[in-house]
């Protein structure tokens, strides 16, 4: 996954057409089939908004929740739009993983990573972000937390060591040489 410093040059370093791509897979972790299919009327503003996503992986719909910044950004693309527009028209696979190819290099970001990694990126950084399993899994359009565990919980070293001093137990530590005379007084 990219970090949100590397994500950024990722879209900076983007063309104009592909710098809307990336930012609708950042916004909401969709897979590239669901966010081609999209169309105008899949926005729904109401509620904050949301992506209707009709057609998925798994077969089943689902509506992604955004950010206000997703929001905003798929407010924009609408725009004066007819519903029936498909909001990224022109684009396959050949052409994406192309493009990402070169974007990455552009943006200097190494070591590589494919369109699907974005949709990596935004799990991974929802959950460092302390979104529960369950609503990633949810947003992502998966029926329970595994694969998020399996795929998208590989979190940065410093975030599990940030989390584990800033909410584990703490006791009241004891001094070391305490400890050996609170152990010999029991005994």
């Amino acid at each position: 996954y990219l970090e949100i410093d590397e994500a950024r040059r990722l879209i900076n370093a983007s063309d104009p057409d592909f710098r809307e791509l990336v930012q609708a897979a950042l916004q909401t972790g969709c897979r590239f089939g669901e966010i081609i299919r999209l169309v105008v009327s899949d926005f729904k503003r109401d509620g904050g908004g949301t992506l209707h996503v009709q057609w998925s992986k798994s077969g089943k719909e689902r509506y992604v929740v955004l950010t206000d910044e997703g929001a905003a950004f798929f407010a924009g693309l609408c725009k004066g739009r007819p519903g029936t527009d498909v909001l990224f028209a022109g684009w396959n696979k050949t052409a994406v993983s192309r493009t990402m190819k070169k974007t990455l290099k552009r943006a200097k970001i190494t070591p590589p990573i494919t369109f699907h990694g974005l949709r990596h990126t935004y799990a991974s950084l929802s959950i460092m972000a302390a979104v529960p399993l369950i609503v990633v899994a949810q947003n992502l359009g998966h029926a329970d937390t595994r694969m998020c565990e399996r795929h998208y919980g590989h979190l940065a070293k410093s975030f599990v060591a940030d989390a584990i001093r800033a909410g584990a137990p703490k006791f009241g530590a004891v001094q070391p040489s305490n400890v050996r005379e609170i152990a010999n007084a029991r005994r």
